[in-house]
């Protein structure tokens, strides 16, 4: 399965099933989509009444065109087969190890998000708060239910986690014992508003956390919009500067600072590059996902002016990155050489079997946007996951489960989707969330051509 097209003067074809990309002029893409359903003569026929007069569309120059093509077939580099689908059946054992918590260490938040899928920070119940033992419950599960792996993640999560740190720094110390009398690595992230972001917070964090996720939406304007406390204020004035206090004392350890884009800001483009600005290297936008009748809600109409911001965002990276001054977008960072291993191709997050969410009371959930609600109560800290019915539900929900994703080029990226998205709208974990699909595609595409543009412009050996 070949996908080519065309994007910021490059001309581009991805080899779907060995992942190779090539990039060349317009008359040799247009060859390799003819070449992959026509045969040689076909081919050149085509090419020759297509481009009439182009020098290389001279058949002593289509037939070394042609001969590169199929030595590339030769190669495995185009018109690969699926050797994935022998993968399919073997990806995971009925009992997986689990290798990653999302804690939610509160349902309760300082902020009043109207878009936020968590119902505020409560997940549409109590507020609740984490106790330390319910934490040290779920970080000796962890270690109990991973097996051999080693290398274990833990998120705290909310609501707003910051507001029972106690807590969250004594789940790290616990989890820093755990790894001496375990031989385990925990990588501990947390995911936070950054209203009670203050000195002490940020050197804990940039001494112990190996990630942090901070909520900012871009522009003042934006981000006040939806992002107030419960008195109804925005929080920009007060969470940048914290943010920007932590970013630079990060150290080289990873961050992101993310937003979440709605109807109400679809010139998205502009957050993104405010954000930019503010210095903050490491940047993630994502699509806000919302009942289909509300007012914040992505509609199919907005596709064509959403792809163009992810395009032009592309080329604007792209000129930074030249200029000296570029920053990371979470998106568009993929590795053209190798890429996700195998059983990410065609397994996805692992949501329900090998990640978790632990709620407050210590309920256990497939992830963190399933919290909530009933159905998907997988069950306790205490007893483990009771529902095997849904456990192997999600253990047996991979890509080749997804019929209506056959066909699609940009299913090794994605190994499906979203579990919780597909499931939102379209009443199944199998399902799929068309709108999310088709900005997940446009993303690939410009991270594909961004990536191909850096490569050819480095130095030899670089």
């Amino acid at each position: 399965m070949i996908h080519a097209y065309s994007l910021g003067g490059y001309h581009i074809a991805l080899d779907v099933y060995s992942g190779s990309v090539h990039v060349m002029d317009g008359l040799s893409l247009r060859a390799v989509r003819l070449f992959e359903r026509l045969d040689r003569r076909q081919t050149m026929e085509c090419l020759r009444k297509e481009y009439p007069g182009h020098p290389d569309s001279e058949p002593e120059a289509l037939k070394s065109l042609l001969d590169e093509l199929d030595a590339l077939k030769d190669a495995g580099l185009l018109y690969s087969p699926d050797d994935y689908s022998r993968c399919a059946n073997r990806l995971r054992e009925k009992d997986s190890p689990v290798k990653a918590l999302c804690l939610h260490v509160a349902h309760a938040c300082n902020l009043a998000c109207s878009y936020c899928f968590a119902g505020q920070g409560n997940y549409h119940g109590s507020s609740a708060l984490m106790s330390l033992e319910t934490g040290r419950k779920a970080l000796d599960f962890l270690v109990a239910h991973s097996g051999g792996r080693r290398n274990l993640e833990v998120d705290f999560f909310g609501g707003e986690p910051l507001l029972n740190w106690d807590v969250v720094k004594g789940l790290v110390h616990y989890g820093r014992e755990l790894e001496k009398q375990h031989g385990k690595a925990f990588r501990f992230t947390l995911t936070t508003n950054g209203v009670l972001l203050n000195e002490e917070v940020i050197d804990f964090c940039n001494r112990e956390m190996h990630n942090v996720v901070l909520s900012l939406d871009g522009r003042p304007e934006v981000h006040d919009r939806f992002r107030v406390d419960r008195q109804g204020r925005g929080s920009y004035g007060q969470v940048v500067p914290a943010f920007r206090r932590l970013a630079e004392a990060r150290g080289g350890k990873g961050y992101y600072v993310r937003g979440t884009y709605t109807r109400n800001n679809l010139d998205f483009l502009r957050d993104v590059l405010h954000m930019a600005e503010l210095g903050f290297t490491q940047l993630s936008m994502e699509p806000v996902v919302a009942p289909s009748d509300s007012p914040d809600a992505l509609k199919e109409e907005d596709l064509p002016q959403l792809f163009e911001q992810y395009e032009q965002l592309a080329f604007e990276m792209l000129k930074r990155k030249r200029e000296g001054r570029g920053f990371d977008f979470y998106h568009y960072n993929i590795d053209l050489r190798h890429g996700p291993c195998v059983h990410k191709r065609l397994a996805g997050c692992g949501s329900g079997t090998e990640y978790l969410s632990v709620t407050p009371n210590g309920d256990l959930y497939p992830c963190h946007q399933f919290v909530g609600e009933e159905a998907f109560r997988m069950g306790d800290l205490g007893s483990g996951v009771t529902n095997r019915a849904l456990r192997e539900a999600f253990r047996s929900n991979v890509l080749a489960s997804r019929p209506e994703c056959e066909n699609c080029w940009a299913k090794l990226y994605c190994a499906g989707g979203c579990a919780a998205n597909a499931s939102h709208a379209a009443g199944s974990i199998r399902g799929v969330y068309r709108l999310g699909c088709e900005l997940f595609k446009k993303r690939i595409e410009c991270a594909i051509m961004l990536q191909a543009a850096l490569e050819e412009e480095a130095p030899s050996g670089a």
